[in-house]
């Protein structure tokens, strides 16, 4: 089989590059080539700006592919250039959208791919929609040989999955939890949530590639492993091997604090329970199974992140917010105590 993938290097998709060579395809990487060195020797690069359709055109002079998968696409007009670039190079395209797409708040726990799309508190996800919206109505319009995939939270070696974080990623809570320090977790840190290791992710995946049953679909892949967020952070002190202090604060409190992108990404995804039904998955990649534990899994990562400096990006900032916000609560806490005690 032969694929080109847009991107190919990512936390997701470096994953599926890597299986997909392991499984003996030929795979064209279309980037900026500022990672490729990861997969050096084992792909065909195409170093371009995918936004360049005059040099993508010349570059893929004479090329046709089984699949092209875009791991980059963000908004509507990207899907459009892509339609516009490969509609007549491509079998099969395979386009990212995302699991934080499905309704916000959940009617329903369980989520499966026909849970409704709407997400009013994240303008990525809505936009992700979109691209969702203009890709359908191409395959009815045009017979467009679309695959749409919807992951969740996914992660590799390189960044421990954690629900509140700065913007240098989740090395600073790592950090405060190596000092001792107390750690915030949205909510009670009661809710459910479903953390994919990205090896597992690829296996799903490298599954719908020239899966002529994918063709107009739109299919999720997660893990079937369901987690509370105690249990994550949990599992995360444990691999550091300390004690987790964590800090219970309302995922309401923390997206009205004004910091960072909590709205959308806390009430619009991680505060929000689910549990994925991969039924639909699992009948179209029939031998899919995530094999990965989270606690296992983590364990690496965290292994990983230790051993690797240039992987530990310290954020005083977040550091600051944290230690602010974990006070203002035990403020609260103490006021309300004292009113109830002087009335």
């Amino acid at each position: 089989m032969r694929a080109l993938f847009i991107g190919g290097t990512g936390t997701i998709s470096a994953a599926i590059s890597r299986r997909f060579l392991e499984e003996g395809g030929e795979l064209f990487l279309l980037n900026r080539g500022s990672r490729n060195n990861i997969l050096s020797g084992k792909v065909k690069e195409i170093v371009c700006d995918i936004n360049n359709d005059g040099e993508v055109v010349q570059k893929l002079w004479g090329l046709t592919f089984d699949v092209v998968a875009d791991f980059i696409t963000f908004v509507p007009n990207q899907i459009e250039r892509d339609y516009r670039l490969f509609k007549d190079r491509t079998k099969q395209y395979l386009c990212f959208s995302s699991a934080s797409a499905y309704q916000k708040p959940a009617a329903n726990y369980l989520i499966a791919e026909s849970t409704p799309l709407a997400n009013p508190y994240w303008e990525y996800s809505r936009n992700k929609i979109a691209c969702e919206d203009f890709l359908q109505k191409l395959y009815r319009e045009t017979g467009f040989p679309m695959t749409i995939v919807r992951p969740s939270h996914t992660y590799d070696e390189r960044s421990v999955p954690v629900g509140v974080h700065g913007k240098n990623g989740s090395w600073q809570v790592l950090k405060r939890m190596l000092e001792g320090k107390p750690v915030i977790i949205h909510g009670d840190g009661t809710s459910l949530w479903t953390v994919t290791h990205n090896s597992d992710f690829a296996k799903g995946f490298c599954g719908l590639m020239g899966n002529i049953h994918a063709i107009g679909e739109a299919v999720q892949i997660t893990s079937d492993e369901t987690l509370t967020w105690n249990q994550i952070y949990g599992a995360i002190a444990q691999a550091l091997g300390v004690e987790l202090k964590g800090v219970h604060i309302s995922s309401e409190f923390i997206a009205q604090s004004g910091a960072y992108n909590f709205l959308g990404g806390l009430l619009g995804d991680k505060a929000n329970s689910v549990v994925f039904d991969n039924t639909k998955l699992k009948r179209l990649v029939p031998d899919f199974k995530a094999t990965v534990r989270f606690d296992r899994g983590v364990k690496a990562t965290v292994d990983h992140v230790l051993a690797h400096p240039e992987l530990q990006r310290e954020d005083p900032e977040f550091d600051e917010w944290c230690d602010r916000i974990a006070a203002a609560q035990e403020k609260a806490m103490r006021e309300v105590r004292e009113s109830f005690a002087q009335a």
